[in-house]
């Protein structure tokens, strides 16, 4: 018999030729040429338009979001608003204003101190990572699969990077690892190719969820999933996405259905396997936490411990981010075991290609923000620009004036829907629009090919958040631009990043001719802006009260089937995951004040007002309010001052009662007692041995307190003694003779 191949892998010759079914019986060596040079350009081809993300296939459209909702995008309300302005915008200032060009000149730092950072010695729970390999000329040298190196030859990776090098030979032979290189170092094919080649050998009869892999934010998530449906496409290797904001129902199902990878947000996947039957991770074989300080820091650290008791002790863990914390360290203890940490470039966080600018807001030029953005992106970076903005509110109305101004921008924050902020990232990676205006969501992990400048319009919290927001930028080795906008506020992170990019930091003086055309500008169109915001409010209030009407409707409706369900259960509810969040953002703001920080002019003043406003509301106060607000104060005070003393030591608690004073005048007055009651013959004095209990300090004392109240004791006390004496024998007689019978 002629042996079959059925079992064994096809070469990727025979697929091709299957796929593409060309050739007939009697010119099949004709044509074979011909396929394999078409094979090529196909191949070529693919490399340059094959891109590994696509966020627009995995929800409906804005469109058809917005007609099932009965409402209007941002987009055509501004359209609406420039078709209805009555005087258009004066733009006779932009040949003076472009004939002045923006300065850029090398940063200089007002004062440096040197100082030595102490890394903590965290070795010794580390296996040794010496062997480990961060060079490879190819994916072959790797000893991956056939289908593996095929999606990699299809998205056009050549040659592994040094991330990838390193923990994928090691990943393969099951060790646990804790990876951190430089942001766009390819550290998501890093952990997904070497677990796709592990799931090629599973046992396919039996189904079950044999990967986690958990993300901070729904976007990221969305990215690895793709990432992972790209790299397996030539594979039967199945993935599911799980992350809030798309249909329960539908990760339900495919949860039911075991998919050999589960892509996840923390929230969303302890909900299902609270709440969704037959869901659970017996069968777990590796686990991987992607951007793990950013989860800790999002308040997920309850969800995280919970997910690692619920997953097997026997597993695979792969931790990877940017940055290392020491709660990330606390997690790397809690989680791995025996692990090998492997750091990239760790001499060389900066990429190389990347040019960092600073822009300074002088104190009570704040106002003018805007306008020093608007100037910035109307002449020097006019495309692929992603804006980070402190606040959800800052970065929607940034879109409505860059709307109103004529730039085609879009926005990603948490205030909207799933649907808009992956279409924001779709338009985005597209080039449909120039502008991407984003909080801290597109901060971590988003990996948009040709951005060019990422602009901090609200400057981050810290060096890390820096780090992360910049590394949108300058990825793989191309170049880019940040531009950080500094007020006096923040010259302790302006430090912190000029020691960072040493030398090569650079300092931008925009046109104050533009800036002043701007803000003109701007003021012109803040009555559309109220209107367009004043629209959206109303728009709100109505989707409100329509989705109250529908929910009782339903209520009515299906009340039986509704009560018949089972209850859900919540590992963190609404409110308390609101208070972690704060709690979380209380002790990062502690810690950052904690170190060296200079408090500015303005705050202290600002420090004072609120003291004085706080001490002129509790004048006006009403006296019986006054008096309590007063009480409250001081038994907090003593309660601080006990828990002081009990830390100190606990002999000190008898001392805390009764003043020095009072003892020593407590004994005296029991010492003349005590001799009035022998002079009177009341008590007889025993003939024994004295007590030895009373030190010689409480003897001194006590002879103290006497000679003081014996020296305060007047001749006239004494008198009034002998006067009270008398008139006690008179009154002695009345009263016995209260007691005869009459």
């Amino acid at each position: 018999m002629a042996p079959t191949f059925v079992f064994e892998a096809p070469s990727d010759e025979e697929l091709d030729l299957h796929f593409h079914g060309k050739g007939d019986d009697d010119d099949e060596q004709e044509e074979a040429q011909e396929v394999e040079e078409e094979e090529e350009e196909e191949r070529a081809s693919n490399r340059k338009s094959q891109s590994p993300w696509d966020f627009g296939s995995y929800s409906e459209s804005v469109a058809e979001e917005h007609a099932r909702r009965s409402t209007t995008s941002v987009d055509f309300k501004i359209s609406k608003a420039l078709q209805n302005r009555s005087v258009a915008i004066s733009n006779e200032d932009s040949d003076s204003a472009e004939s002045e060009l923006d300065k850029q000149e090398d940063y200089r730092p007002e004062d440096e101190d040197d100082t030595t950072s102490n890394a903590g010695d965290s070795k010794s729970f580390f296996s040794p990572s010496d062997g480990a390999s961060f060079h490879a000329n190819s994916f072959m040298e790797l000893n991956l699969s056939r289908p593996l190196l095929r999606a990699c030859d299809a998205l056009g990776y050549t040659k592994p990077t040094p991330i990838q090098a390193a923990v994928i030979p090691l990943a393969l032979s099951g060790r646990d690892i804790c990876g951190s290189a430089v942001t766009g170092s390819g550290k998501t094919a890093a952990f997904a190719l070497p677990t796709l080649e592990r799931l090629l050998f599973r046992p396919k009869r039996v189904p079950a969820i044999r990967v986690l892999t958990l993300t901070p934010t729904r976007e990221l998530a969305i990215q690895v999933h793709s990432m992972i449906e790209k790299l397996a496409q030539f594979t039967d290797i199945r993935c599911c996405l799980v992350v809030g904001g798309l249909s329960t129902k539908v990760q339900e199902a495919a949860l039911r259905s075991m998919p050999d990878i589960v892509v996840a947000t923390p929230g969303r996947m302890i909900d299902h396997l609270r709440n969704s039957m037959s869901v659970d991770l017996e069968d777990l074989a590796v686990l991987i936490l992607d951007e793990a300080d950013r989860l800790l820091e999002l308040g997920f650290s309850a969800e995280i411990r919970e997910l690692v008791r619920l997953c097997p002790v026997r597993r695979q863990t792969m931790l990877f981010s940017a940055t290392m914390t020491e709660e990330v360290d606390e997690l790397i203890k809690l989680s791995l075991t025996k692990p090998l940490r492997l750091s990239a470039d760790p001499s060389t966080k900066r990429p190389a290609t990347l040019t960092e600018e600073v822009v300074r807001i002088r104190r009570m030029r704040e106002v003018n923000q805007e306008a020093v953005l608007l100037a910035l992106c109307s002449k020097t970076f006019s495309t692929k620009v992603i804006i980070f903005s402190g606040t959800k509110q800052a970065a929607h109305r940034l879109k409505i004036l860059f709307g109103l101004a004529g730039f085609k921008a879009a926005e990603l924050h948490g205030n909207l829907t799933q649907v808009q902020r992956l279409d924001a990232l779709e338009l985005f990676r597209k080039q449909q629009v120039e502008f991407l205006i984003a909080t801290d969501v597109a901060a971590r992990g988003l990996d948009i090919i040709g951005v060019q400048t990422v602009i901090n319009y609200a400057c981050p919290r810290d060096v890390t958040s820096y780090v992360h927001r910049v590394g949108r930028t300058a990825r793989a080795g191309r170049e880019g631009y940040a531009v950080t906008f500094v007020s006096d506020n923040d010259r302790s992170l302006l430090k912190d990043i000029a020691k960072r990019a040493g030398s090569k930091l650079k300092s931008r003086i925009v046109a104050e001719q533009s800036i002043t055309k701007w803000s003109e500008i701007i003021e012109q169109m803040e009555d559309q802006v109220a209107v367009i915001l004043q629209e959206e409010r109303e728009e709100r209030a109505l989707r409100k009260a329509e989705m109250e009407a529908t929910k009782a409707e339903n209520m009515i409706a299906h009340r039986d089937e509704i009560y018949s369900r089972p209850k859900k259960t919540w590992f963190l509810k609404e409110k308390e995951k609101k208070l972690v969040a704060k709690e979380a953002k209380a002790s990062m703001g502690k810690e950052k004040n904690s170190g060296k920080e200079v408090i500015s002019a303005q705050q202290a003043e600002d420090l004072k007002m609120q003291e004085k406003r706080k001490r002129e509301r509790e004048r006006n106060l009403p006296r019986k309010k006054r008096r309590k607000l007063e009480a409250a104060r001081e038994m907090l005070e003593d309660e601080n001052q006990v828990n002081k003393q009990e830390g100190n030591g606990k002999n000190k608690k008898e001392k805390t009662g009764i003043s020095l004073v009072d003892v020593g005048y407590r004994r005296a007055k029991a010492v003349k007692a005590g001799k009035k009651a022998l002079d009177a013959g009341k008590i007889v004095k025993k003939t024994g041995k004295k007590s030895v209990r009373p030190t010689q300090k409480t003897q001194s004392r006590t002879e103290e307190m006497q000679e003081l109240f014996q020296s305060d004791m007047s001749e006239k006390k004494q008198k009034r003694n002998v006067a009270a004496g008398k008139k006690k024998s008179k009154k002695s007689f009345k009263s016995k003779s209260r007691y005869k019978r009459k």
